[in-house]
């Protein structure tokens, strides 16, 4: 084989291999195909719990109560106040989030989430934690520079802007109320809740931008 046809051989096993699913993904999808094969597992029960981690479990229940916020200033103070209690009247929000406390970001204050110790984190509300969150590098980043781990999230914070980390346990969880954008005003809850991200629920993004929430 010449070296002309050796270097594309590589590109293309490196552009096959850029598809793939990482790792971990592929033993959890070849576990599923297994168990499904051998009966132990039913495949509509995965689809209804992947479709309640995505639809009512994940980011976009967090980002209605975000909207929810938002829209009404009772419902506001009730969630900074007690964020646990807050949302308990809400359908796909009350359970598991017992430990709630809830932090808004201001024009002068920007808050970030961490768990330091392992990955703590509201399920209930944000769904599963992105991988980043769980990895040593911005747990403990997150604490001794936290501007730096920012600037890598692409927030860059003026002097002027404190910044509190958060740092989550079992028994206390927190979400980040972000600040409403303007030119959001007369907006319904539905499309404010389209414009929330699980990263602006985190801390880790700042600006929301109004694009996603266009009609």
């Amino acid at each position: 084989m010449s070296d002309h046809e050796h270097k594309n051989t590589g590109d293309v096993h490196r552009e096959l291999h850029s598809h793939l699913p990482p790792e971990p993904a592929l033993r959890v999808r070849a576990m599923e195909s297994l168990l499904i094969e051998k009966g132990m597992l039913d495949p509509e029960t995965v689809d209804a719990w992947v479709e309640a981690y995505c639809e009512k479990i994940g980011p976009k229940c967090g980002a209605r109560i975000v909207a929810k916020a938002w829209s009404d200033a009772d419902f506001k103070a009730r969630l900074l106040e007690n964020g646990a209690e807050a949302v308990k009247g809400l359908d796909d929000a009350g359970w598991a989030v017992a430990h709630l406390r809830v932090i808004e970001n201001t024009p002068a204050i920007h808050n970030l989430v961490v768990c330091t110790l392992c990955s703590c984190y509201p399920h209930a509300i944000l769904g599963p934690p992105p991988n980043w969150y769980k990895m040593a590098a911005y747990r403990s980043r997150a604490v001794r520079d936290p501007r730096g781990v920012l600037k890598e999230f692409g927030v860059e914070l003026g002097g002027d802007i404190g910044l509190r980390v958060w740092d989550s346990t079992s028994e206390l969880r927190y979400l980040v109320l972000p600040g409403r954008p303007e030119g959001t005003g007369g907006w319904d809850e539905e499309r404010l809740a389209s414009i929330v991200t699980r990263n602006s629920m985190i801390g880790t993004q700042r600006d929301l931008s109004i694009d996603a929430g266009q009609a």
